[in-house]
């Protein structure tokens, strides 16, 4: 009677199991293998990573750093044997660089300041020594009546600031219940405000002023700096340390005379205003799948005041390195792999975004969408791969747990249903195709380095490097050689 009801049990679990439990998804054990040997005994994506941070620096879209990051990144690729490794153009507008700055008070006390110019910002006519004019307590009426001695003027355009960036994003992978995804809402603007900063920008620009400085979110010494190319509304635009513009302020309206020095020079770059992709392959072997796509990547740009090593030397760098293991080691997936670096991602996943444009959105690209499979990106974050946001998405949820499965040694964790914004992968489930982007970790990411001046080459570790290309290159080649592919989200992921 045992022997019977341990048999009618074990039938019942096989006829009452998940589709994901009665079906496992395949992974093969022996590439991952070749793939682990490969990326932790003979890795390059440190040397890669380091030469974008060190060697290169900022890469500004637009900018000469950005064009010689392309230009390395496509001659390693050539070097790894890939396939048809190149630059992609497109049109992005005016570049950016800036030749020389310097911000210091000069009275009562001599003393440097901490700041950084907005990327296209425009010149100071030569070096300003003056008092600033601080108008954060002024209405919109008193800006008016003083529009005279604008001219020309050292300009605090904002209130003293009063919040600032203390807590980074949730780590999703430490909780069994949904988390909010992202960063965090930025605080509140500075208390006491009377105009917009459109406004206030729109009469600094009316009235002449001479240099605009302002604070940030950012605390002991972090500067978050972004900029706009504003054409010839553009004004020369510093951001200050938030302690440093306060305390300006405090002694303008405590009436201590203070004098600052500025000089800032720029020049917008005109003579080459493409953007530029760098794509490379791993062609397909199965004469039936091999002009089917799958795609990695992460952008290759990033903002000017530090060189971008969390945001995204790293995940530029994996991803050459992903590439580089597959090839090493021989494989020789059935559809074809691609990869991309992006240019303009900071600026609006311009790069991605024209890619998916002119290949495979809209009705003239029916046919090749039909014949792509995924893409996977690599951004948000630092550290390894925790697991992958699988944008609602529960029909890949056993596909990339079995995946993920054989790097939970090397610090995988777990796939979260969620979706994600802000990265390359919108660019592709915004048109209908599957795109998703890894759980990485968040710990000093959103109050320390991203798109800061302290997003710096000691913000990543190699080991970490070397995780997220193996598990890269590994989903890679797992969905290139799956008998189906990657089933579509139903919807893309706005926020």
């Amino acid at each position: 009677m045992k022997r019977y009801l341990l048999t009618i049990a074990v039938i019942g679990s096989c006829l009452f199991a998940s589709p994901a439990v009665a079906i496992q998804e395949p992974v093969d054990r022996d590439i991952i293998a070749k793939i682990r040997d490969e990326g932790l005994n003979r890795s390059q994506v440190y040397e890669t990573f380091t030469h974008f941070t060190e060697d290169i620096g900022p890469r500004l879209t637009g900018s000469p750093a950005y064009k010689a990051a392309a230009d390395y990144a496509q001659a390693k690729l050539k070097e790894y044997g890939l396939e048809n490794p190149r630059l992609e153009a497109w049109e992005f507008g005016r570049g950016w660089e800036m030749d020389k700055f310097s911000i210091e008070m000069v009275e009562p006390r001599y003393m440097p300041l901490i700041g950084y110019p907005e990327a296209w910002s425009a010149s100071t006519a030569g070096e300003i020594t003056a008092a600033p004019i601080f108008l954060g307590d002024k209405k919109q009426e008193d800006i008016a009546q003083m529009r005279d001695n604008l001219k020309g003027a050292i300009v605090m355009s904002q209130p003293i600031q009063t919040s600032f960036e203390r807590a980074d994003r949730p780590q999703p992978t430490l909780f069994d219940h949904p988390v909010a995804i992202g960063q965090p809402r930025p605080p509140a603007g500075p208390a006491g405000s009377f105009i917009t900063p459109q406004n206030m920008a729109r009469m600094l620009r009316e009235a002449g002023a001479g240099v605009v400085l302002r604070p940030n979110r950012g605390e002991h010494g972090t500067l978050f700096v972004l900029g706009r190319d504003n054409g010839e509304a553009a004004l020369p635009s510093i951001v200050l340390s938030a302690e440093h513009y306060n305390m300006i302020a405090r002694m303008i309206q405590r009436g201590i005379a203070v004098k600052l020095r500025v000089n800032l020079q720029t020049r917008f770059l005109t003579e080459d205003k493409n953007g530029y992709n760098v794509l490379a392959e791993l062609p397909g072997v199965d004469p039936v799948l091999r002009d089917e796509v799958v795609m990695i990547g992460g952008h290759l740009d990033s903002w000017h005041s530090s060189p971008g090593a969390t945001d995204n030397a790293d995940g530029a760098a994996a991803v050459m390195e992903a590439m580089r293991i597959l090839k090493a080691i021989g494989a020789r997936p059935k559809r074809t792999i691609r990869m991309a670096l992006w240019g303009g991602e900071e600026q609006g996943l311009h790069g991605s975004r024209r890619y998916v444009e002119k290949y495979l959105a809209g009705d003239a690209n029916k046919a090749a969408r039909e014949k792509f499979n995924v893409y996977f990106n690599l951004d948000p974050g630092s550290g390894p791969i925790y697991g992958w946001y699988l944008e609602n998405n529960a029909a890949v949820k056993p596909i990339f747990d079995a995946w993920l499965e054989p790097f939970k040694d090397l610090g995988a964790r777990k796939n979260i249903l969620q979706g994600i914004g802000n990265t390359d992968h919108l660019s592709y489930t915004r048109a209908g195709m599957a795109g998703f982007n890894p759980v990485q970790d968040y710990v000093d990411y959103d109050v320390r380095t991203h798109h800061t001046n302290m997003d710096t080459f000691e913000r990543v570790k190699a080991d970490d490097l070397k995780q997220c290309a193996m598990v890269l290159a590994s989903f890679a080649y797992h969905a290139a050689v799956r008998a189906e592919k990657i089933p579509v989200p139903v919807k893309a992921t706005e926020r």
